[in-house]
């Protein structure tokens, strides 16, 4: 028999997204939010740089709109763009409100002026505003504090969300998705989550690639879920590459902040000398996806294992002022930034396209919202501008938040009784090394074919393996009990072939996605949509 719950909202997904619409619905909501691992596992946790906002009298919402423009290489959504830059400052305030522990720029008046900004790549003005180098940590740790006084709020710690429960498992009826079916990893049992309505709030997908920034958790979950339920996905070609992640044995996607270049951070061949010049005029400080292919084109023309980033020229004080965590983590092997430049190499750290929503985080399917980096918003474009990340996540989630309460205001029918979980057809695996075989090599291709460079050829190699890939991994998931690593391959692949498949379909050269066979741009941008066609079987 499946454990049920029963709730008004569910959120899948514990991150700055999730949290924030948690936080934002009416207290008499019963809202329950599942988390993947601990409440502190996922991406929002580790970011470091900031948020960007209009915070300063001498920056404005055309300043910032212009800016993110830019970046997005003629691809972003122009009323996207404004609604999440015009809502900029509103959301900082809330976010101070609800207790976050910006850092102060000295004894000034009670205004966000009394708050440090800071310049990031491809901005025209200090508009980040931070709390040290451990903006995620502090956001993450008040939002979940908040949570947790909430008494209309129900947190589920280790908790995998296997697939969405739709109208097409009562049988027909007007489509329309009412719950999700859920791993317990502890009790390694499934549950069934009823809700009124549902929010994916699952993050990005930068882990189908062999490096990359991203925890462990970012599998594209709430992507492959959506689409598998009748979601249109779009831009799934864009993935963005953080130019410099610490290069160490030892060190684990341990993320170098864009504020390192943004406070004047220099990019050093292993001999010293400087080469963003040749690349960009904006140096160090050009957007991601320029600094990105200037290191893998010098690191391939030279055959280096690394780049170096120098802070070092700058006084001690202020690197430990600025940058505290990114001294500790590399003081830990062996790595002095205020005396010596730090190793660096590009690793897969964002992803710009997804679950295609409506400014109120809407998808296609009638009582399915997505926000965060899971959804597409058309803010990013082809490349995001830093720092924009966590603004669309508290922009969005509150949106969504407010369009939820008016839509639960209306009776909406009873909740149909749904079915359980089906295992009776399948066994435990005596297998899971195919499982790591299979992860393995997905990520591996993906990396090679499908990295920051890429060909038709690459892409075709890639496309024909992960099709390979996806028939043995639905054989497997038909005939095993379901499992933590098994849930995430599955998706993995799914999200794999989503990317190739865009990538595939943009015969050109934008921001984030860059072919040789194509290297120039084309005249008019247009995004790339895909549409679901049948739909695979959803549980044994």
């Amino acid at each position: 028999m499946t454990t049920k719950h029963l709730h008004d909202v569910l959120v899948i997904g514990s991150g700055a997204a999730g949290l924030s619409l948690a936080l934002e619905l009416p207290r008499h909501f019963r809202v329950a939010v599942l988390s993947k691992a601990n409440l502190m596992a996922g991406s929002t946790s580790q970011a470091q740089g900031g948020i960007a906002a209009v915070l300063d009298s001498t920056d404005s919402v055309e300043h910032h709109t212009a800016d993110t423009l830019t970046a997005g290489a003629g691809l972003c959504h122009d009323d996207a763009v404004r609604f999440t830059v015009s809502n900029s400052s509103d959301n900082i305030r809330w976010l101070i409100d609800q207790g976050v522990p910006f850092t102060r720029s000295g004894d000034t008046p009670d205004t966000e002026s009394r708050y440090h900004l800071t310049k990031e790549g491809g901005h025209s003005h200090r508009r980040v505003i931070h709390a040290a180098d451990a903006t995620g940590h502090a956001v993450a740790s008040t939002l979940i504090q908040r949570a947790q006084e909430a008494d209309n709020i129900e947190l589920y710690e280790n908790r995998v969300a296997i697939d969405l429960v739709t109208h097409r498992h009562m049988g027909g009826g007007a489509p329309r998705c009412l719950g999700a079916y859920v791993l317990d990893t502890e009790a390694d049992q499934v549950e069934l989550f009823q809700a009124r309505s549902v929010v994916l709030a699952t993050g990005g997908a930068s882990k189908v690639y062999l490096y990359t920034s991203n925890q462990d958790g970012a599998s594209g979950d709430g992507i492959a879920m959506a689409w598998r339920a009748g979601c249109r996905v779009a831009n799934m070609e864009f993935n963005q590459f953080h130019p410099t992640c610490l290069y160490h044995p030892q060190a684990k996607s341990f993320l170098i902040t864009e504020a390192v270049r943004g406070e004047g951070g220099i990019l050093r061949l292993p001999d010293g000398e400087r080469f963003m010049a040749r690349f960009d005029p904006r140096l160090e400080l050009a957007p991601r996806d320029i600094v990105a292919r200037a290191i893998d084109h010098e690191m391939k023309r030279l055959g280096a294992d690394c780049v170096y980033l120098d802070i070092s020229h700058k006084p001690a004080d202020f690197i430990l002022e600025h940058f505290p965590t990114v001294h500790e983590c590399c003081l830990r092997f062996g790595i002095d930034i205020t005396r010596e430049a730090i190793p660096v190499v590009p690793a897969a750290h964002y992803t710009c396209g997804g679950v295609i929503v409506d400014q109120h985080g809407r998808t296609d399917l009638e009582g399915l919202y997505a926000v965060g980096e899971t959804s597409f918003t058309g803010l990013h474009g082809a490349n995001r501008l830093a720092s924009n990340s966590l603004l669309e996540c508290i922009v969005y989630a509150r949106s969504a938040a407010r369009d939820i309460q008016r839509e639960l205001a209306t009776p909406l029918p009873a909740l149909p009784a749904l079915p359980d979980w089906d295992e009776s057809q399948v066994t435990d695996s005596d297998e899971d090394v195919i499982i790591a075989h299979n992860w393995e090599e997905l990520r591996r291709f993906m990396w090679d074919y499908v990295g920051i460079v890429r060909t038709n050829k690459r892409l075709q190699r890639a496309k024909h393996r992960v099709d390979m890939l996806q028939q043995e991994i639905n054989e497997f998931y038909s005939n095993y009990k379901v499992s933590n690593d098994l849930i995430e391959l599955r998706n993995l692949a799914v999200v794999a072939d989503l990317i190739i498949r865009s990538a595939q379909q943009r015969c050109e050269s934008r921001g984030l996605h860059y072919t040789l066979d194509y290297p120039q741009t084309a005249p008019e941008a247009v995004d790339t949509v895909l549409v679901p066609g049948n739909h695979p079987r959803e549980h044994p």
